[in-house]
């Protein structure tokens, strides 16, 4: 088992979910953990995340016993510069700052860079620098601007790299993760999906025992699979609950019930004219998060009391969690809220559970591939709980949805049509809060603009926008201007994440 310390990096959940995909089981640990913890789980090697954090403004308090030998160490980015700290190097701020792909020379020679490439691209984040190594460390990879890029210590049981293996910009992060764990940690791959089925299960049966619980159903493929798995342990003390805020895509409301009643036991509420009425004249992305959130909870509160219900049950995934706030209280810096985490008010009259709250989507989709969910629910694009909400950018209201609605059709449409959507992490439309002149039938018009967002990704913590073809892309212009009544204009978002984030709000 490999333990990762959390400093406070946008990417740690990624350093897990990069060592769960070799088989090999993560958990993550604020800062604090003792090292008598880490040894009653087993822990046999640690990675030190990265962080928003400055050594010369002190370091965050941890053991310092996970030093003594007794395990394998891997510093990223402030880990490595933490490392260098405490063996006596020093770190202190770049005349030049390092973000973005930069071209790394690693010393190949070493067991972590074993058949790498004699110079790769690598995704650096960051500005303080290690200027002198630690005692007894060795220096094995430099860039142009920093000389001292990766470390290790004459034992070969520390090593430090100034980059982000763990992000997908880094084209042979996987393989320098691998030699880590297998080369020098010689753990073994043991860690599969059927393994995580069982311990979310466990899980369940040991919060919720008799008691009866609600699961809140968007028919994505995160609260499809938990409904799915809720209906097997709780079987009747489990009641899956189908809100349609009104937000939803169009014919969204009939696939999913159509699909569910027969497979859960299902309660269908339409709640699109409360939702609206709440979101009036609300333009702040954050404030629409939470009065989403405030108001999904108290349905779901009316709605467990009738049950009798002392849980709620959500699909919640990590990128949730880490962009909404602090994780596990620690010092990651929070992105923005989202309606099912930071949206959530304080006060809840029944306790969560939320078993996917430290998994990814597409770790999530392997599990629902192994209780049998059809694929059309599996493969479907992420959707935000807050829905078209987030989509349009200021203020919402009925018409608006119904522009935003239609032109999000014809994106998915023509994206399907073109066999591209399986290969696609989310293609969706956005209508802008803004309007600019055209002309259509020979006359003027000053009508809305629609910006068009698709993206390619694995896990949604980083992602590239697509290049796809401008066919695709004309096609899309074109039936949506003619089609869709108050849009004159379309633009198409080629902005990767970071440094924006997939969802425009």
């Amino acid at each position: 088992m490999v333990g990762v310390i959390d400093f406070g990096s946008q990417y740690t959940q990624l350093i897990a979910r990069r060592v769960r995909e070799m088989n090999v089981y993560s958990e993550i640990f604020l800062p604090n953990i003792k090292i008598e913890t880490l040894k009653e789980k087993d822990i046999k090697a640690i990675i030190l995340s990265g962080g928003p954090g400055h050594i010369q403004k002190g370091i965050y308090k941890f053991d310092e016993r996970i030093f003594d030998g007794s395990f394998y160490v891997l510093g990223i980015c402030y880990g490595m510069q933490l490392i260098s700290e405490f063996f006596s190097g020093k770190v202190e701020e770049g005349k030049k700052r390092e973000y973005g792909k930069t071209i790394f020379y690693p010393d190949r020679k070493e067991e972590i860079f074993n058949n790498l490439k004699e110079k790769t691209i690598v995704w650096m984040s960051h500005w303080d620098i290690v200027k002198k190594t630690g005692k007894n460390f060795k220096i094995i990879g430099r860039t142009e601007i920093s000389p001292i890029t990766a470390i290790r210590d004459k034992n070969k049981k520390i090593y430090g790299l100034q980059f982000h293996p763990e992000v997908t910009h880094t084209e042979e992060g996987k393989k320098i993760i691998s030699n880590f764990l297998f080369k020098i940690c010689k753990l073994e791959p043991t860690w599969n999906y059927g393994i995580i089925l069982e311990k979310i299960k466990k899980e369940i049966k040991e919060k919720v025992g008799d008691e009866k619980i609600i699961c809140g159903l968007s028919g994505g493929v995160d609260s499809s699979t938990l409904s799915l798995i809720l209906q097997d342990v709780c079987k009747e003390k489990s009641l899956s609950i189908f809100v349609d805020n009104g937000l939803l895509r169009k014919g969204e409301k009939e696939k999913i019930v159509k699909w569910f009643q027969k497979k859960v036991n299902l309660k269908y509420i339409d709640a699109g004219e409360i939702f609206l009425k709440q979101l009036k004249n609300v333009a702040d992305p954050e404030k629409k998060r939470k009065i989403i959130g405030n108001t999904f909870i108290k349905i779901f509160e009316k709605e467990a009391k009738e049950f009798g219900a002392k849980f709620l049950a959500q699909g919640t995934l990590y990128p949730d969690v880490i962009e909404s706030i602090p994780a596990f209280g620690g010092p990651t810096a929070r992105i923005k809220t989202h309606h099912n985490v930071g949206g959530l008010p304080e006060k809840l009259k029944f306790s969560l559970v939320e078993p996917f709250r430290f998994l990814f989507k597409d770790e999530v989709r392997k599990i629902a591939k192994e209780i049998n969910i059809p694929d059309f629910i599996i493969n479907r694009h992420p959707f935000p709980g807050p829905g078209l909400a987030v989509r349009i950018i200021g203020s919402v209201n009925k018409h608006l949805l119904e522009i935003l609605g239609e032109a999000d059709t014809i994106v998915e449409d023509e994206i399907k049509k073109a066999s591209l959507y399986n290969s696609m992490w989310q293609a969706f439309a956005v209508l802008l809060p803004i309007k600019t002149v055209g002309v259509m039938g020979d006359k003027r018009t000053y009508e809305n603009v629609i910006a068009i967002r698709v993206v390619k990704s694995t896990d949604g913590m980083t992602a590239d926008w697509a290049k796809i073809s401008y066919k695709v892309l004309d096609r899309i212009s074109t039936r949506i201007v003619n089609e869709v009544r108050g849009v004159n204009r379309v633009v198409y978002d080629i902005t990767s994440k970071p440094p924006a984030t997939i969802e425009w709000e």
